[in-house]
């Protein structure tokens, strides 16, 4: 069993009722869970503390982004709640990522922090309607470049920009990928996927998994399933 799994199950779940029933069903040493914008809002941190007693780490995906005081401030409540790793958005600027990374360095046991780059649901289109000029992939670079130089641990990509960002930021550079879905399944709502094997191979460290495992018939055998598709 692996000590350090790169499968994050995201737990897209309206309550918490849904979120453990799946949560019960899986295997700590498989993967990571992420809890997001809805579920956190909905169930708030008595969840993180019953998924934490069933032996999971915890991604709490919240994509802080504010003015650098407000920001901090978060991220320090969120370190004190025991989650593996936290994230922010990275067009918050430099001034809120630093203030992000001096927060934590105040914590005892700080999680990761990574900053979210541009959105897998957005193509080029998109990036021009809100004004930003270049391609997803561009921006995705730009603001991985400087997520680094603030001391962040890594970002969140798109599996399509994971070779380019390996490359320009090092091995130890945390690349977290959603966008992924087995060769066979649907992309849902996300323009720029990938397989997980792809992915891995391009140079993810995690992979952010939802429908293809929380919707399977077994989750826990589309996770095993997953799990030997990169492994092997």
């Amino acid at each position: 069993m692996s000590s350090d799994p790169r499968i994050i199950v995201a737990l897209d779940y309206p309550d918490a009722k849904g979120a453990l029933d799946l949560a019960s069903r899986l295997d700590p040493t498989l993967c990571r869970l992420k809890v997001g914008k809805e579920l956190f809002t909905a169930a708030g941190p008595s969840l993180l503390e019953k998924l934490h007693q069933q032996g999971f780490s915890v991604f709490l995906d919240l994509k802080y982004h504010d003015i650098p005081n407000t920001v901090a401030a978060a991220c320090l409540a969120a370190a004190g709640l025991g989650v593996w790793m936290i994230n922010v958005h990275a067009l918050g600027g430099r001034g809120m990522m630093l203030a992000a990374r001096e927060a934590l360095a105040k914590a005892g046991s700080p999680p990761k922090l990574i900053a979210v780059t541009v959105l897998t649901s957005m193509g080029t289109a998109d990036m021009a309607e809100i004004g930003l000029g270049g391609s997803p992939q561009e921006a995705a670079a730009r603001l991985a470049r400087l997520a680094q130089e603030c001391g962040l641990d890594g970002v969140v990509c798109s599996p399509q920009e994971a070779a380019t960002l390996r490359r320009q930021c090092g091995k130890a550079f945390v690349l977290v990928t959603p966008g992924i879905r087995p060769a066979e399944g649907a992309r849902d709502d996300q323009q720029r996927v990938a397989t997980p094997r792809r992915a891995i191979t391009e140079g993810a460290d995690y992979l952010v998994i939802g429908r293809p495992i929380t919707r399977a018939p077994d989750p826990i055998a589309a996770l095993r399933s997953i799990n030997d598709e990169i492994s092997g």
